[in-house]
């Protein structure tokens, strides 16, 4: 989620308990299928959505052969499998938080009964379309373990807007269609890239402490524990202790 450090968000997931990597793979191979049917395509080369859902999976460990699984299955799927649509949800979490909820489901009013009630069993509302999605923008992002002058060059040649530095290495932000573009030229170069991937990036930030850090991370933890929920972001600056 936006506040957290991308790096921190991956250390997260990587350190998942069993059940819960599962429950995360399962979404990534939703996701995977979704595109290819939607895009008509198992090529990511022709299907950026595709390119994107892989890129994604990669990033949280799911294995190449659950990848090629999924994409196989989707070309192959028979007349009247489930169709899941993509649809989104705002709401408003603890310390004045605002949280953007991306979901992939084949049935919107389970999905945003599942969502409200979330919210209301742990301290937030579900809002209104267009209520908090304006203060998040959609962004490339790759994270790079070598934080060298030659890196950062070679992302900002290639259309880099926004580079951090952190204590693993640097986080670059792009235009969502300079993602791949940049991620080519590090790799090209000879620079191996963590991750590359389409996320949601807050435009302004919370800062929330004390028991609101605890209150809001359940609340975003209950909300990636349902099946129907894909990300999660929200616009929170926590504490340092917190973040991973």
């Amino acid at each position: 989620m936006a506040g957290h450090s991308k790096w921190s968000q991956i250390k997260r997931k990587k350190g998942a308990n069993d059940k819960k990597r599962s429950a995360m793979y399962s979404k990534h191979i939703r996701a995977i299928q979704a595109a290819v049917r939607s895009g008509g395509s198992g090529d990511p080369a022709g299907n950026l959505s595709l390119k994107n859902a892989i890129a994604a999976a990669k990033t949280d460990t799911v294995p190449v052969d659950n990848i090629e699984g999924a994409i196989k299955r989707a070309l192959g799927a028979e007349a009247g499998a489930a169709e899941f649509k993509e649809v989104t949800y705002e709401g408003y979490g603890p310390g004045g938080t605002a949280i953007f909820i991306e979901a992939l489901t084949d049935n919107v009013n389970r999905t945003v009964a599942d969502i409200r009630a979330v919210f209301n069993k742990r301290g937030g509302a579900l809002g209104n379309s267009g209520s908090v999605a304006w203060q998040f923008e959609k962004k490339g992002v790759l994270l790079v373990r070598d934080a060298s002058e030659t890196v950062q060059e070679l992302a900002i040649e290639h259309g880099a807007e926004d580079i951090q530095e952190s204590e693993d290495g640097l986080e670059i932000s792009t235009a969502p269609n300079d993602l791949y573009p940049v991620q080519d030229a590090l790799v090209g170069g000879g620079f191996a890239v963590e991750s590359a991937q389409i996320t949601m990036i807050a435009t302004n930030t919370v800062a929330v402490s004390g028991d609101d850090v605890r209150k809001l991370l359940t609340v975003i933890d209950a909300l990636e524990e349902l099946d129907d929920v894909q990300n999660v972001y929200s616009n929170a600056d926590l504490p340092d202790e917190d973040d991973e």
